[in-house]
């Protein structure tokens, strides 16, 4: 074979291997249809898809470019278009009008997939987090990797158990669990202030709830003991709603 034409494929090969992180793929394991979003941190531009539609059963992918990535996933639930054409959803929502998010996060309650994949297969960090609420369980589970590697998960619907000062209803139904830090905003909740550190911040009867329920995932902002999971490697990524 021509060594130019040798080189060249080989490199088309190294760039296309290099092209994404990971791979992230979103299930929805639900009764209802959810809307899942995407929103990526450290000021990097947004993923392909910020928001969509999925039905019951239905799964869809999403690539994490190359390098190192940071960002959050979340389902909205309830969501449809009022009488003037704008998209709204009973949780979860981000405000902005449309099915895609476009940069913009949700508004609690949302049960969150928080995710930081390291460049070149190093130390992926990933958890479930009820730190703004709850609405719907979920998981997060590598796919492949090296180490503990192991799935975080809420299973359970907290809803059934929230009390009633931080319930989200639409109608009759109870769709979302508020935080503490959420519904009340203060720094002994949100750990900010005065209670910005673990000692000063520990865990409140609030928080109790949510960590009683869902064990693996953060109930509050220094949760950290049974909530952060690793992987190298550079697995892909499984996401379960209602798992």
């Amino acid at each position: 074979m021509n060594t130019q034409l040798l080189f060249g494929l080989t490199l088309a090969v190294l760039l296309a291997a290099g092209a994404n992180a990971a791979t992230v793929t979103i299930k929805n394991n639900c009764p209802r249809t959810i809307w899942p979003a995407t929103l990526t941190g450290d000021q990097k531009p947004q993923l392909s898809t910020t928001g969509f539609e999925l039905k019951t059963g239905e799964s869809r992918s999403v690539d994490i470019p190359a390098g190192r990535w940071t960002g959050r996933f979340w389902a909205r639930t309830r969501c449809s278009a009022d009488p003037s054409g704008k998209f709204k959803c009973a949780t979860g929502d981000c405000g902005s009008g449309q099915v895609p998010c476009n940069g913009a996060g949700g508004a609690p309650p949302a049960t969150l997939i928080e995710l930081t994949i390291e460049a070149n297969g190093g130390q992926d960090f990933y958890d479930v987090s009820n730190v703004d609420g709850f609405n719907i369980p979920a998981s997060v589970a590598p796919q492949g990797g090296r180490g503990d590697c192991k799935r975080s998960t809420c299973p359970v619907n907290i809803n059934a158990v929230c009390p009633a000062e931080l319930q989200v209803k639409s109608g009759n139904d109870v769709v979302g669990c508020l935080s503490a830090c959420a519904k009340f905003g203060d720094p002994k909740y949100c750990c900010t202030g005065p209670f910005d550190k673990p000692e000063t911040c520990p865990p409140t009867n609030y928080s109790k709830i949510f960590e009683d329920q869902c064990p693996e995932a953060y109930s509050y902002a220094y949760d950290d003991k049974n909530s952060t999971f690793t992987c190298f490697g550079g697995p892909n990524y499984l996401i379960t709603f209602c798992p």
